[in-house]
């Protein structure tokens, strides 16, 4: 063998393992769509992603180190929260918006509930500088995780530097969230041939496909687009959802859809948290849509359901819960690394 030959080799094999490495980290059913994220400009590793936890968990990343992302972020409601219809910030500050689950973000190419960031390498810029939720400044942080016993052995083991930047905080963050992918529930042990739905679980997962599938397409359940679902505008907060980002009539009241997945472990739900059953869910697209120019084509006429018809859509629901993502101690509060700093 030549010696351009013998390099060329070394090269593919050594970009065959670091892609293997990297499929590794980021698992994911054959009948799930490709990724939208690019890893190539945030190739994933094990340290990045170690790194990336310990931020996620860490208050240091609010100014007065209260509030970390899982605050508002918790694993174990599949990175929602429960406890407040509104997200609370530093100093008791509450928030105008329900903080929505973070799991499958690599599907997605814009966040927030109006759409306002494009990219997940920048999406934690918004809680992090935002008055009532971190309220820290980008430089501030950078600043206090350099001068921290932990953060810049940590980071030079992530990215080859001890010298922290704003970009490489982001993109750790961005590298932990990534490998947060639910897709191990029923519904896909169903999917793969493991089990099979009840009868009652099988009727509901036909009308969800009559009713509930144009906006929460399957397998994700989710198209990650826009729509105004027949929501009556809550005077206290006055959201008008996409409108406020791009001030166009057409995008008024229309909010992200969220994913249907982990239903249980994620109310309450909507935008701002006001219903906290699923029941009331399905009462509102039965009974209760707030026709308006720019309701959703599939919602000008209410949705039809039985009694009976609702108890079957609910239990196929459910069989979307994910409880070994919810539970998967790698997802989880790292005190092996966060305890050492105490």
């Amino acid at each position: 063998m030549s010696i351009k030959s013998s390099i060329l080799f070394f090269l593919f094999f050594i970009n065959f393992a670091f892609t293997v490495k990297q499929e590794a980290l980021f698992v994911y059913p054959n009948y799930f769509p490709s990724p939208s994220y690019s890893f190539e400009n945030n190739p994933l590793t094990e340290e990045k992603i170690k790194l990336g936890r310990a931020l996620f968990y860490d208050p240091i990343l609010s100014k007065d180190n209260t509030i970390s992302c899982a605050s508002c972020h918790s694993p174990y409601n599949a990175f929602a929260h429960t406890d407040h219809d509104l997200s609370h910030g530093i100093n008791d500050e509450i928030g105008t918006r329900n903080a929505p689950a973070l799991f499958n973000l690599a599907w997605q190419n814009t966040f927030m509930w109006d759409g306002a960031i494009n990219h997940l390498d920048m999406q934690a810029l918004a809680p992090i500088n935002h008055p009532k939720e971190m309220g820290e400044s980008t430089e501030s942080l950078v600043q206090k995780l350099q001068t921290s016993p932990l953060y810049p052995s940590l980071f030079h083991q992530a990215f080859g530097d001890s010298l922290i930047t704003g970009e490489h905080v982001l993109k750790a963050l961005s590298q932990f969230q990534l490998t947060l992918v639910s897709a191990t529930a029923k519904y896909d042990a169903v999917k793969n041939g493991i089990t099979q739905f009840s009868e009652q679980e099988q009727k509901g997962y036909e009308l969800f496909l009559q009713n509930c599938n144009s906006c929460h397409q399957e397998p994700l359940f989710s198209t990650y687009t826009f729509a105004n679902n027949g929501l009556p505008v809550d005077t206290t907060l006055n959201d008008f959802g996409r409108w406020t980002m791009t001030k166009q009539p057409k995008d008024s009241l229309l909010f992200k859809i969220p994913s249907l997945r982990n239903l249980t472990y994620t109310y309450p739900y909507m935008h701002d948290g006001r219903f906290k059953k699923l029941s009331q869910v399905l009462k509102h697209y039965t009974e209760e849509i707030a026709q308006s120019n720019t309701v959703a084509e599939a919602l000008k006429e209410p949705i039809k359901l039985s009694s009976y018809e609702k108890t079957d859509l609910i239990a196929f629901l459910l069989t979307l819960n994910d409880k070994e993502f919810v539970f998967n101690k790698k997802h989880q509060y790292p005190r092996e690394i966060l305890n050492k700093q105490k």
